[in-house]
């Protein structure tokens, strides 16, 4: 098999390639209660009765700097983001730098800011790091890596039938904003990436509600919602039924997609997170995210007993279909 943009785009491909290749081939991969075969967003480490999520992630997004964000706000809020939704306080990043020879150092030193900035707003601190200067046409890759004190493991398949399925707000805003760019698409505003460190709207939740009502959590990055509520109805053995008309999208994304024939239920997003709550919680849960700026939050759907593992849209006039897991990602180098 030779590998393709797909397979590192998330979706089934990728998965086909984790689960058949790089699973197989790896031997010791636990050091706690969350293993690298849960294929969750990280794993944890356990340590004298307490639970630290560990976590990595590599970005090549093209171009470095897009509407609303750069490679370098994309690689700290990411990183934040996955130790967040396994319900742990990010507590340090580790950074490293795949530099092309030639890369001009202003735009480094704009990308390092913006990281420092992500940094600051959460805050978490980068406590270490490694830099490398190569001679591949790369421009710059940058890889992150985090670690978080679990106030509580939350995992992506702790759904429950009866659940409601929250948003914190718009989807498809960032692989729309980088397709846009690309491709040279004029709106009449302008579209930005939503990306964004959400360890305030979390924390907000949780304290709100108690971290034992949120069930499970995933940030749709690659993939999309569709990927993420596939992902949570797999791993949870339920069925989760989405409401169309309830998933909070801006007129641009919605417009965007239905010209390239692309739907907004498979494209990256950088700053949401999706929730799986006791349903009695979950109006308590939506008030304490539009209280922390979370405008756009809402209830999109609802934990089933039937369909196990697969989700289902009910559109705005009554009809039902399957969401699909994407394939991979639409617009590949997006994150």
């Amino acid at each position: 098999m030779k590998l393709t943009m797909m397979h590192g785009a998330g979706g089934e491909l990728m998965d086909e390639l984790i689960k058949n290749v790089i699973l197989r081939n790896l031997t010791l991969k636990s050091a706690g209660s969350v293993s690298l075969d849960a294929l969750d967003d990280g794993a944890s480490i356990d340590v004298a009765g307490e639970h630290f999520i560990f976590t990595i992630d590599g970005h090549t997004v093209k171009p470095l700097f897009f509407p609303g964000g750069d490679i370098g706000r994309l690689a700290l809020s990411g990183t934040v983001n996955d130790l967040v939704v396994m319900g742990a306080k990010p507590l340090a990043i580790a950074t490293s730098l795949i530099i092309q020879e030639g890369f001009d150092t202003q735009t480094l030193e704009k990308i390092l800011h913006s990281m420092d900035t992500v940094s600051r707003e959460v805050p978490v601190p980068i406590i270490t790091g490694d830099t490398k200067v190569v001679e591949d046409k790369i421009g710059i890759f940058v890889i992150t890596a985090g670690v978080g004190r679990a106030e509580k493991i939350i995992r992506d398949s702790g759904a429950r039938e009866g659940d409601a399925i929250l948003i914190n707000g718009g989807i498809g805003e960032h692989g729309f904003a980088i397709l846009s760019l690309r491709e040279g698409i004029s709106l009449d505003t302008t579209l930005k990436s939503d990306v964004s460190p959400v360890w305030k709207c979390v924390k907000s939740v949780a304290q709100e509600i108690g971290w034992e009502n949120i069930h499970a959590m995933k940030d749709p990055t690659r993939g999309g919602l569709s990927e993420a509520l596939n992902e949570i109805a797999q791993k949870s053995k339920v069925g989760i039924k989405i409401w169309e008309s309830k998933v909070p999208m801006r007129e641009e994304v919605h417009a965007m997609g239905e010209m390239l024939g692309i739907s907004p239920f498979h494209m990256a997003n950088e700053g949401k997170v999706v929730f799986s709550v006791s349903k009695k919680y979950a109006e308590d849960a939506l008030t304490a995210m539009r209280r922390a700026g979370y405008v756009q939050a809402a209830m999109i759907g609802e934990v089933i007993q039937e369909y196990t593992g697969k989700v289902v849209v009910e559109t705005e006039v009554g009809g039902r279909r399957f969401m699909e897991r994407p394939v991979g990602d639409p617009v590949p180098r997006v994150c």
